[in-house]
């Protein structure tokens, strides 16, 4: 099954995948604190189905999320998986009885979860797995060879497409491209927070993409101010102006907001035809400073 709609941002390429800049997160789908199953399952499903009408074809999940319970809801709504919609997963990770969430990076939990994926979304590949390393916000430093590894021997058995890396460091990036190609790395970053802006800078240089997570994450009182001012004056919601800075930073940058309504997601798609001007940038980018 094809789609034609325009997709929102435009497209930037993940390897040999054309994706949309604004895509969708869907660890929101899931039940309060990403587990169990969520409040209105109908919504959920709804959510993923208005994302791909309006021209999102970039899903981002995990079968962490739930656990499972994302996954589920992605091959309820979508399959068959319109031709041009890529979902994008990772592995690392995995939720114990009461949901913590506990680091799974062994060769052999890695291989798993890739499997995981693959029976819950009933795909015969992934397109894009995202190997995430580091804690809830911040890279934890050391190599990533045995992990990385294990998951460049799964894409050359042709179960996985394309690999990523989720909140690490260029050395943990340079370390992963000497073993296979990096199409992504999906890091903590927004307007507020911009510890990563060397590192913004280095993978659009190298055609990667930036996929920045928590728009809205980590602002102090006064920083949150300014966003709303400016929210305000041009009439949108701050998440949209958040979004619509991350897409304006650089043309690498996607971003995968997430939520479980549809008149939220249809913000943050909007996010894409905001048009922020050269004062209005500068005001926001004062944010960090």
């Amino acid at each position: 099954m094809t789609t034609t709609k325009s997709q929102p941002g435009g497209g930037y390429q993940l390897g040999d995948l054309t994706v949309s800049r604004v895509g969708f997160g869907a660890m929101q789908l899931a039940g309060p604190g990403v587990f169990g199953p969520p409040a209105d399952r109908a919504e959920a499903v709804a959510v993923l189905r208005a994302a791909v009408e309006l021209g999102v074809t970039h899903i981002d999940t995990a079968d962490f999320y739930g656990p499972h319970v994302t996954n589920e809801i992605i091959h309820e709504a979508l399959a068959p998986y319109p031709d041009d919609v890529h979902i994008v997963t990772k592995v690392g990770a995995r939720r114990d009885d009461a949901g913590a969430w506990i680091h799974a990076r062994t060769p052999a939990e890695l291989r798993d979860q890739v499997h995981d994926n693959l029976r819950r979304l009933k795909l015969e590949a992934l397109d894009v797995v995202n190997l995430r390393v580091g804690g809830l916000d911040t890279p934890e430093p050391g190599s990533i060879a045995e992990q990385f590894g294990a998951l460049a021997e799964l894409r050359a058995q042709g179960l996985i497409r394309h690999l990523g890396l989720s909140t690490v460091d260029a050395d943990q990036l340079a370390e992963a491209q000497a073993i296979a190609p990096v199409v992504c790395v999906q890091n903590f970053y927004n307007v507020a927070r911009r510890e990563d802006d060397a590192l913004v800078e280095l993978t659009a240089r190298q055609g990667i993409a930036y996929v920045p997570y928590f728009p809205l994450g980590g602002f102090t009182p006064l920083q949150s101010g300014t966003l709303g001012s400016v929210a305000a004056r041009l009439g949108a919601s701050t998440q949209a102006v958040a979004l619509a800075w991350l897409l304006r930073r650089s043309p690498n940058l996607l971003v995968i907001p997430g939520t479980s309504s549809v008149a939220h997601l249809r913000d943050n798609v909007a996010a894409a035809s905001l048009s922020l001007g050269a004062e209005t940038v500068a005001e926001l980018d004062a944010i960090s400073g």
